[in-house]
């Protein structure tokens, strides 16, 4: 059968997929929505899968994360299934792993012996904690990286518990680094024709996501502290009540906050002596905000961002998800994609977040089952019929 093709961008890449959980799996994800070929290794019949954690292959986690793959069951804590894999290499351009960083070197398939068989080779690692140093052989979740790297001690109110981010963010943004790193690697290999290790980790992804908060300490030795909903800077900028609901403000400037107090008849808060200044409404944020909780319960949400979008100033309201996917916009953005899968039916992806005018992303097919072109990519590599055949009897594949 053919392979997916999503797009023409990457059509000329070959990936073998290794990973499992959410952080490589993003990774490949990417890679296979520009349409490259990417390959999932996936384990035979028996052996450890990622049900426990993502749940079953038809779940909505799995359907999301290995679309537009192709699948083949290896057995890779064989010599044989080594030799198989090794194989594979030649003709590959990408190896993803995510495995802890000693796996790979146990199963005999760490970068040296990649780029043994295949000088240009590009190996993507993300692990918990990095390929070297103290934490290394450690196993790393995303929360666990949440909270070493900074994001759960700024997220909460002042004062209460550390509390998590209710996505995984170290996850995906490790994912979305390597993805990143990947692409480098491709272009620099154009010139050098060599390929390369690109490494990422859950712990540093998370701390480069911590951006200007992670900043305020490296640049200006300033601890963060939590700040609710309220942004760490500005006010207001933060979560009003509505009669109905809750509404998002954010006023960046002194036009906004001028335009922020005509929506909200009270413009005489401009020139108050304790607002009339970003700096005054900084220190008196307490007093400010519980004076604009009052004035917005008395109007729906709705009302609200009509007033606010009419006087230019930023809001918008705070969705469930499902009102995400109601909402126009995202509807008009088209980030649900419609797909067919063989067991469950017509079912919704979630969209890359770009448009691109020549080589868009796109959706073209389910998670396959597992091992569903193990005989074609197999052929590919050749392997002849016997060879395969004999592999089955033997459980490599």
């Amino acid at each position: 059968m053919p392979r997916p093709r999503p797009s023409t961008a990457l059509d000329h890449i070959r990936v073998l997929d290794l990973t499992r959980v959410r952080a490589g799996p993003t990774c490949c994800r990417v890679l296979a929505d520009f349409g490259a070929d990417v390959i999932k290794i996936d384990a035979p019949a028996g052996f450890d899968s990622n049900a426990a954690i993502l749940g079953d292959r038809h779940g909505s986690d799995m359907q999301n994360l290995h679309r537009n793959k192709r699948s083949l069951t290896l057995n890779l804590k064989t010599d044989e299934g080594r030799r198989v894999f090794l194989k594979l290499v030649e003709t590959a351009d990408v190896v993803v792993e995510n495995y802890r960083p000693d796996v790979k070197e146990r199963l005999g398939i760490g970068y040296e012996a990649l780029r043994a068989v295949n000088p240009r080779i590009i190996l993507a690692s993300v692990s918990g904690f990095g390929q070297t140093g103290p934490y290394r052989t450690r196993a790393g979740f995303d929360q666990i990286a949440q909270g070493m790297g900074g994001l759960m001690g700024v997220t909460g109110f002042p004062g209460e518990a550390p509390l998590r981010a209710g996505i995984a963010v170290a996850d995906s943004a490790a994912g979305i680094y390597a993805a990143t790193g990947i692409l480098v690697a491709l272009a620099e290999r154009e010139k050098s024709g060599e390929g390369q290790w690109v490494q990422t980790s859950l712990l540093q992804a998370q701390i480069a996501m911590c951006d200007f908060q992670a900043a305020a300490y490296t640049v200006d030795g300033r601890v963060p502290p939590q700040a609710g909903n309220d942004h760490p800077h500005a006010t207001p900028m933060g979560v009003l009540p509505s009669s109905d609901g809750h509404v998002n403000v954010g006023v960046g400037g002194e036009g906004q906050w001028k335009g922020f107090c005509r929506a909200i008849e009270r413009e005489d808060l401009v020139a108050h002596p304790d607002y009339a200044e970003a700096k005054l409404r900084f220190r008196n944020r307490p007093e400010l905000m519980a004076l604009l909780a009052d004035i917005f319960r008395t109007r729906t949400t709705t009302d609200w961002l009509e007033r606010l979008e009419a006087e230019g100033v930023p809001a918008g309201p705070i969705y469930r998800m499902d009102e995400v996917f109601s909402d126009p916009q995202v509807e008009h953005l088209g980030m649900a994609v419609p797909i067919r899968h063989h067991a469950r039916g017509d079912i919704r992806l979630i969209a890359q977040p770009l448009q691109m005018s020549r080589t868009p992303p796109a959706i073209e097919t389910a998670i396959p089952e597992a091992g569903e072109h193990t005989d074609e990519v197999l052929a590919e590599a050749g392997f002849d019929a016997g060879e395969i055949a004999r592999l089955r009897d033997a459980k490599i594949v």
